[in-house]
C-alpha cells in the first residue's frame, strides 16, 4: 500500500491472516524521497486480540447430528481445534467458517482502530522529524512544501486522510498551481507578450492568496507585473506594483530597481535615488545602484533649482495680483541680506 509521504508500506501476518490467529502486524515504513536526506523505519506491533466467544449454532442439526442422536449419543460438534476453514457447509444451507472469519478479519481492524494505531506509532516518530526538513509534513511548514512535486502530490492523495494530510495536500496542490501560473506568465514574458504574462501572474496571485504561507510566491507576482507594466511603459502602476512585493519582502533586490527605475522615469529623481540607497545598503557592492546614484543626484539637483524657480514666479504672479490694485508690483521690493548676520531686510522703492 502507498502512505502518506508517497513511500510503500509492506504488511506480514504471524500466523493464519484471521482474527483468531493474528498475533502480530508489523509495517515497515522506508522513506525513499529522493528530497530527504536519511531512511527511517517504522514497526507498528499491535496486541494480541482476545479470542471471540464461541457462537452457539441454532439452525437444524446435520444428518450426521440426527444419526448420533439417534444412536443414544449426543451430537458431535467440529473440533475447536481443528482450522475452522476445513468445516463444510451444512445442509441448512450456512455458509463455511472459513467465510465468516474472514468477515471477522475485514472488520477485525476498522478505519478508526487503524487511524489510532498510526497515530500511536507512526506521529511520534514523524514527530521527531521535525528538527529536519523532512519533519514539516504534520506542521505544514512551506519548507518541505515547497519541495513536494506533483508526482509526490499524486502519490499522497491515496492515503491522505489515514494520516490527516488532507489539509497538506490541498496546500501542496494550490502551490504548484500558483507556481505553474507563474512559470506560464514567465514564458510568455521571454516572448513579449507582457497582457498575457500579467494574466497569469495575476491567476497566480489569487491562487496563493488562500495559501497561510505564500509571501515568496506573491512578492515575485508582484514584481514580475511590475516590469511587465515597466515594458508597456505604464510607470505609475510599475510602482504600485513593486511596492505591494516590498511589503512582503522589504529586501526584495528586483523590485527595488524597478520601483527606482520607474520613478526615474517619472522623474520622481528623490524617490529613485532613496531606493537605490536602499539597495546598497543590502548590497554594498551594487554597481547597478552606483551608477544610478552618479546619474540621478545631479538630475535631482537641476529638477530642485528648477521647482524652486516655478514656486519664485507663481509667488511673483499672486504678489503682483494684489499689489496691481494699488499701483504696485513685487518688483518695488528688495530683499537685502545683511553680510554681517546673514538675514534679510525688505526695501521699498519706486
Amino acid at each position: 500500500m502507498v502512505v502518506g509521504d508517497g513511500s510503500r508500506a509492506e504488511w506480514s501476518w504471524v500466523g493464519s491472516p484471521t482474527a483468531h490467529s493474528r498475533q502480530k502486524v508489523r509495517s515497515r515504513h522506508l522513506l525513499r524521497e529522493p528530497f530527504l536526506p536519511f531512511q527511517e523505519m517504522v514497526v507498528i506491533e499491535l496486541e494480541p486480540e482476545p479470542e471471540p466467544e464461541e457462537v452457539t449454532r441454532s439452525a437444524s442439526p446435520t444428518s450426521a447430528e440426527k444419526a448420533a442422536t439417534a444412536a443414544g449419543g449426543e451430537a458431535v460438534r467440529p473440533s475447536a481445534s481443528v482450522p475452522e476453514e476445513q468445516v463444510p457447509a451444512t445442509a441448512s444451507g450456512e455458509a463455511p467458517r472459513g467465510e465468516d472469519e474472514e468477515e471477522a478479519f475485514e472488520d477485525a481492524l476498522t478505519d478508526e482502530q487503524l487511524r489510532e494505531e498510526v497515530s500511536i506509532a507512526v506521529l511520534p516518530s514523524l514527530m521527531m522529524f521535525t528538527i529536519t526538513e523532512a519533519a514539516v509534513l504534520l506542521n505544514c511548514t512551506m519548507q518541505v512544501v515547497r519541495r513536494l512535486s506533483v508526482r509526490n502530490a499524486k502519490r499522497l492523495e491515496s492515503n491522505a486522510s489515514l494520516l490527516g494530510l488532507s489539509g497538506l495536500l490541498d496546500l501542496v496542490k494550490a502551490r504548484s498551481q500558483a507556481n505553474d501560473a507563474k512559470a506560464e506568465g514567465n514564458k510568455l514574458f521571454a516572448a513579449g507578450q507582457y497582457d498575457e504574462a500579467l494574466s497569469q501572474y495575476e491567476m497566480a496571485l489569487q491562487v496563493a492568496a488562500e495559501l497561510e504561507s505564500a509571501e515568496d510566491i506573491c512578492s515575485a507576482c508582484h514584481s514580475n507585473r511590475a516590469v511587465c507594466f515597466l515594458k508597456l511603459g505604464k510607470y505609475d502602476k510599475t510602482v504600485k506594483e513593486c511596492t505591494k512585493a516590498l511589503e512582503l519582502n522589504p529586501s526584495y533586490l528586483k523590485a527595488l530597481l524597478r520601483r527606482a527605475e520607474a520613478h526615474e522615469k517619472l522623474e520622481h529623481y528623490d524617490e529613485a535615488i532613496a531606493d537605490m540607497k536602499k539597495i546598497l545598503e543590502l548590497d554594498p557592492s551594487n554597481q547597478q545602484a552606483k551608477r544610478s546614484l552618479f546619474r540621478l543626484e545631479p538630475l535631482a539637483a537641476e529638477k530642485r533649482e528648477k521647482m524652486k524657480e516655478e514656486m519664485i514666479g507663481k509667488l511673483k504672479e499672486l504678489g503682483n495680483s494684489v499689489l496691481g490694485r494699488f499701483g504696485m508690483s513685487v518688483d518695488n521690493f528688495k530683499a537685502v541680506k545683511d553680510p554681517n548676520t546673514g538675514s534679510y531686510s525688505i526695501s521699498f522703492q519706486k
